[in-house]
């Protein structure tokens, strides 16, 4: 697993770190995590109902997705992927899921789903790979992660 933080401050991505109690929903998240700066947002893991594909959703965390209109967009049928294909595609577990688990999909197979409204916004919080830590990064910070991954990335309204 690599070091989240080593390639944040190589790429020149600052970031405010927030120490807190282990949250698994993005309602928790905000609950304890309501005074921090920045857009709270909820990430989705999912799969093709073949497997052979994988895709993050990222939306604003009081929003809610309907997997089937969203599949209906992307041309698949989804489904919540397993916590093991988490581990395999992330690196990270159920309640740390986040764009910058990116760092660990070495083959670029995860499609980064965004929700168009999120570009709006002037920052985001993302876990460091573990759900017990938030980091608010600009959208600047964001796009210039996503670039350096280069995993593709549909930005669409949802």
């Amino acid at each position: 697993m690599s070091d989240i933080y080593k390639v944040l401050n190589d790429l020149g991505i600052e970031y405010t770190k927030y120490d807190h109690p282990a949250v698994f929903t993005a309602a928790e998240a905000k609950e304890l995590a309501g005074d921090i700066p920045g857009e709270h947002i909820k990430n989705l893991f999912l799969r093709n109902r073949k497997g052979d594909k994988h895709f993050l959703v990222v939306v604003d965390a009081e929003k809610q997705v309907d997997l089937k209109k969203l599949g209906e967009i992307l041309g698949e049928k989804l489904g919540f992927a397993s916590p093991e294909r988490m581990m395999t595609y992330l690196g990270v577990t159920p309640g740390s899921v986040t764009l910058l688990g990116l760092i660990n999909d070495i083959n670029k197979e995860v499609v980064v789903v965004i929700d168009a409204e999120l570009e709006k916004r002037e920052s985001l919080h993302c876990h460091p790979l573990i759900n017990t830590a938030t980091l608010v990064i600009s959208q600047e910070g964001i796009t210039k992660f996503l670039q350096w991954r280069g995993n593709e990335v549909k930005k669409i309204d949802l």
